[in-house]
């Protein structure tokens, strides 16, 4: 475990302790079961959103996709009483979709990701709105989809589903990215695109992919979202997740420049989010406040990233200059 990641594995414990010390049902199991699988919910949208900035993206869709998938999922097993199987393949594979248009729009029309996806969060968002006529869309009584229920929102030993298979993605995605080819790719572009482009790497389809990957877990996240609420509402439904998802990456250690990041770092930056959001329900702190801490964790993570790259920099400096001087030294007079 490298500095930054036990960094911020002690502070998840001083904040866990401190709440703990403050009011002692924050270690209930009740309050454990429900912050797992919040942490599961969120960790999806947050590994995937992690990929992309690695490459030095940045997807602001991912709220509204979450919620017009939902949509997307309920009807075809509500409305269309089409097959769980195929109505999970669906929504999936839907999700893909729109994640590698990100990408195609990105690298083929050279658009900013800020723009595409912004674009993205306003179309996703109308869209469900206009398709549903703003209406909540919800299970009813329809049946047959039972193990898929147990599956996103059911325990095995009192442990949340959701959490089991973040755990799972986690260790997967870790292999990918710190283990393949396809990783050093990802890292490699995010530090210097151009350099990488010169290098012969396919920058186009790796930078495609990693979009394509955070829009397969954002519609996987969908379907567990969806059965954690039992119902959609368009207008609600995701609003600001991507948030969630873009603080944990950065507080992770994801540098919003690219080039940075880990999967341990995605995890324990979801988890210290998701304990503060915890810490503000406990210790009875306004929920409205929640936005606020979210953005000053933001704002603490941009500026910590900023004072190590100018540490690290200095640091390079430093080292470049004993080496001149120590070769000055050695050299002929």
């Amino acid at each position: 475990m490298i500095r930054k990641e036990t960094g911020l594995f002690l502070l998840i414990v001083v904040t866990g302790a401190i709440t703990a010390a403050i009011n002692p049902q924050f270690l209930s199991q009740v309050n454990l079961v429900n912050l797992a699988n919040q942490i599961g919910l969120f960790g999806l949208l947050a590994i995937g959103l992690g990929i992309v900035i690695i490459t030095g993206g940045i997807d602001l869709s991912v709220g509204s996709m979450l919620a017009l998938l939902g949509i997307l999922f309920l009807d075809l097993l509500v409305e269309y009483e089409v097959a769980w199987p195929l109505a999970a393949l669906a929504t999936v594979l839907a999700g893909a979709i729109l994640g590698t248009l990100h990408g195609i729009l990105i690298t083929r029309l050279k658009l900013q990701p800020f723009v595409v996806t912004l674009c993205g969060l306003l179309i996703y968002r109308g869209t469900a709105r206009w398709y549903t006529e703003d209406s909540t869309r919800g299970f009813g009584y329809t049946g047959g989809y039972e193990w898929l229920e147990w599956l996103a929102s059911g325990r095995t030993w009192n442990i949340p589903h959701s959490f089991i298979f973040f755990v799972l993605v986690a260790l997967c995605t870790a292999v990918l990215i710190h283990k393949s080819v396809f990783g050093r790719y990802l890292f490699a572009i995010g530090k210097n695109e151009e350099a990488a482009r010169y290098s012969g790497l396919p920058t186009n389809l790796v930078i495609t992919l990693a979009y394509t990957i955070s829009g397969i877990l954002t519609g996987i996240s969908a379907m567990a979202f969806v059965f954690y609420t039992q119902s959609v509402s368009p207008s609600a439904h995701g609003n600001f997740y991507e948030l969630y998802a873009i603080a944990a990456a950065v507080l992770g250690g994801c540098s919003l420049r690219g080039g940075e990041g880990s999967v341990l770092g995605i995890v324990l930056g979801t988890v210290l989010l998701q304990v503060l959001q915890n810490l503000v329900n406990m210790l009875g702190i306004p929920s409205s406040l929640n936005f606020a801490v979210m953005g000053a964790v933001i704002l603490l993570g941009v500026i910590a990233d900023r004072e190590i790259q100018k540490r690290r920099q200095a640091s390079i400096g430093r080292k470049q200059l004993e080496q001149r001087t120590l070769a000055g030294t050695r050299s002929p007079a």
